[in-house]
């Protein structure tokens, strides 16, 4: 692609394959249903879900060289996502995530990011070289960051000269990744979003609201915290001002997988249009809503 990307995206960009079903699978084992294959991983749906509102996103992250990788690629760039920066490696399988939803939400998933665990800190390789950035001259904008890469590489880049001058937003992968955040929270221009349980998990601790968990965050080490609650609200801790929480939007959820990831890229796009606090959590309320109720998303 030829436009200059305004945003990074590292991690996880793997094919989503979603089984949906309007009963309880809880009390049936064998559902019609739909099942679906469409682009996602965390750092897929932020960046796809930021080219929707008119962003330049590019993914760094490892796609393999197999016929699943070669179609992930074109589908990638076809909606708009830069992906001249992907490592790309014959010895490597595409990732790919599977998940049950039916009329109660998530029933279970699975992630395989192996890959992208294997090829480690060489999907940073555009930051060091030039292409993006070197250590005299790193990079300077916003990048979006998922708790799928290691913890081992997410505590380098928390101190690697590659990062000082980022703000990163940095997103969960899920509760059984999120502690792998705890040494990037830290990083001085780190803006964390997580959920309920994950801020539990990173912070061992049982918050009964979302605003305990934001303002728990920013206790642990967080500059800044926004922690969702599903349908009850979300919030906004920062460091040395006033914790901001807003109630969620009653709809009818009709998918679950990516509206975390949503609520995130929702947030960093109203405030890269100069939305103050209360109007950026706001928006990000709204498009969760919208896309948990499979409504189209506006800004």
């Amino acid at each position: 692609m030829k436009s200059k990307p305004d945003i990074l995206c590292i991690g996880s960009v793997l094919w989503d394959i979603i089984g949906r079903t309007d009963s309880d699978l809880r009390t049936r084992s064998d559902m019609a249903g739909h099942i679906s294959r469409l682009p996602g991983g965390v750092a897929m749906n932020i960046a796809m879900t930021l080219a929707r509102f008119g962003m330049h996103p590019a993914v760094l992250t490892a796609i393999g060289l197999d016929p699943e990788g070669h179609d992930l690629v074109a589908a990638t760039q076809a909606l708009g996502v830069n992906t001249d920066f992907v490592h790309r490696d014959k010895g490597l399988p595409t990732d790919r995530y599977l998940a049950i939803e039916d009329c109660n939400g998530l029933v279970g998933a699975i992630a395989d990011a192996h890959s992208l665990e294997t090829a480690g800190d060489a999907i940073l390789a555009p930051l060091s070289d030039g292409r993006l950035g070197r250590a005299a001259e790193p990079w300077r904008g916003q990048i979006a960051l998922d708790g799928n890469l290691t913890a081992t590489l997410l505590a380098e880049i928390a101190t690697s000269p590659l990062f000082v001058a980022a703000s990163l937003r940095l997103a969960s992968a899920g509760p059984g990744k999120a502690e792998r955040l705890i040494s990037v929270m830290r990083h001085p221009g780190a803006t964390l979003y997580v959920n309920r349980q994950e801020a539990g998990l990173i912070c061992g601790a049982d918050f009964a609201t979302s605003a305990e968990a934001a303002t728990g965050l920013v206790a642990a080490g967080a500059a800044r915290a926004l922690v969702t609650d599903g349908a009850r609200d979300a919030s906004d801790a920062m460091r040395d001002q006033p914790t901001l929480t807003q109630a969620s939007h009653v709809v009818a959820a009709r998918r679950i997988t990516g509206a975390g990831d949503t609520f995130m890229a929702a947030h960093i796009f109203a405030e890269s249009q100069g939305a103050a606090r209360d109007a950026a959590l706001s928006r990000a309320q709204a498009a969760a809503a919208a896309y948990v109720a499979f409504e189209e998303e506006t800004l």
